[in-house]
């Protein structure tokens, strides 16, 4: 019989060197740093490969655009949409809509900001000798442009009614024009621009304003900013008891400069298209407006005032709040969705979810049709954007969606 009360154990014992124990920690943590690294570039577009597409020497280039944005070619008259980065060359005409908004990179380096409603048209993109030439007019609408350094050699034009505005370095400037009226404002937030008007110049400078019309400055002043929002505060929610919400809008002038009139815009649309504006009221005395019976839903407002010299600021950046029903929330359900990478930084998002509901990611929004398909254009700069979908009762629910693949990674 064996005796099972005493058992023996073998244990070999290794002797291990330092250097070998800091070898496997300096591995561990080097994989650790470059599992962290891939991580973060990943999320960052790091790894998405760049366009190869080659354009035509010495045009500009429309490095991001939203909604809808078409070029008119000046060599065969076709219209094209906007759907990917492409190139605006000497003569062609770039259109956006309500909903559109395209940045535009000269070859001098300026960037161009092309807001909605608004025609501009590239007269001249060239480089001659080192030196480069751009010029611009502006036939209607808002266009915002900026500057850095540039060489005594680089001439940065901009044609509004019936003046020239060189840009100078380093500058920022807001240009509007008004076709019916013939007429324009400048803004200067940086910077300065020399301004030419019937052989006469003008330096327009820092923080100044100025409107040509008639064939010269008819106005000179320091520039007026738009008025302060106070409440409903940015991403507020309202709680709508049954019969709609009362929503107050109040305001104030910024550095306590008083304005003469104020100009109040409440939109369903994040562009505030026409067809979705249910506030629109200019000549506004009180900092006060009272709006009721609203529906359970999602809202834009935004202001702009009017100086008692008559100086029009330009808009604020809009504010949104909810109307949300005292009720829970009902989750709405979508499918089927894909991710189409357009260009650049730009996402066509497509999905299908119940008829009507209304689709947001990164300040665009549309509404899902008949059949519950939608299909949605974001620019994102990172690989996941959160689609939110909701109706007119305050039901609503999101979706962080990966942007490589078009998977739903969690949903709220």
């Amino acid at each position: 019989m064996n005796d099972n009360r005493y058992r023996k154990f073998y244990v070999d014992w290794w002797n291990i060197r330092k250097s070998t124990i800091y070898t496997v920690v300096a591995i561990v943590l080097l994989a650790g740093i470059l599992g962290f690294g891939s991580w973060i570039a990943s999320r960052n577009n790091w790894f998405v490969p760049e366009e190869t597409t080659d354009f035509p020497k010495d045009t500009a280039r429309i490095i991001m655009f939203e909604g809808e944005v078409r070029i008119v070619r000046a060599a065969t008259r076709e219209t094209i949409l906007v759907t990917k980065e492409t190139y605006v060359a000497a003569g062609d005409t770039v259109q956006t809509q309500s909903d559109g908004r395209a940045i535009i990179r000269m070859i001098d380096g300026s960037v161009y900001s092309v807001r909605p409603n608004s025609t501009v048209v590239v007269k001249s993109t060239t480089s001659l000798f080192g030196g480069k030439d751009v010029r611009v007019s502006l036939g209607d609408g808002q266009l915002n442009v900026r500057t850095d350094e540039q060489p005594d050699d680089v001439r940065n034009i901009v044609e509004l009614a019936d003046s020239e505005n060189q840009l100078l370095p380093r500058t920022d400037a807001v240009f509007n024009a008004d076709s019916q009226s013939n007429g324009g404002e400048i803004r200067i937030s940086r910077g300065g621009v020399e301004t030419s008007i019937g052989g006469q110049k003008t330096t327009i400078r820092e923080n100044e304003f100025a409107s040509v019309s008639g064939g010269k400055l008819t106005t000179r002043e320091k520039l007026f900013a738009p008025p302060n929002p106070l409440s409903p505060t940015n991403s507020a929610q309202i709680t709508d008891p049954g019969r709609g919400a009362d929503v107050t809008f109040n305001w104030q002038d910024p550095e306590g400069v008083p304005a003469a009139s104020y100009y109040l815009q409440v939109s369903r649309s994040p562009t505030f298209a026409s067809d979705s504006i249910m506030v629109d009221r200019s000549d506004m005395v009180s900092r006060q407006y009272r709006l009721s019976g609203m529906m359970p839903g999602t809202y834009y407002w935004r202001l702009r005032s009017t100086a008692r010299s008559g100086q029009t600021t330009n808009w604020n950046d809009p504010w949104k709040f909810m109307v949300i029903r005292a009720a829970g929330n009902v989750a709405i359900d979508a499918w089927e969705w894909n991710v189409e990478r357009v260009g650049g930084l730009v996402y066509l998002i497509s999905g299908r979810t119940r008829p009507g509901m209304r689709v947001s990611s990164r300040g665009r929004e549309i509404f899902a049709g008949p059949d519950g398909l939608f299909r949605l254009q974001i620019t994102s700069p990172s690989v996941e954007a959160t689609v939110e979908i909701g109706d007119d009762q305050g039901n609503r629910s999101g979706f962080v969606l990966s942007l490589k693949n078009g998977t739903v990674l969690r949903s709220y």
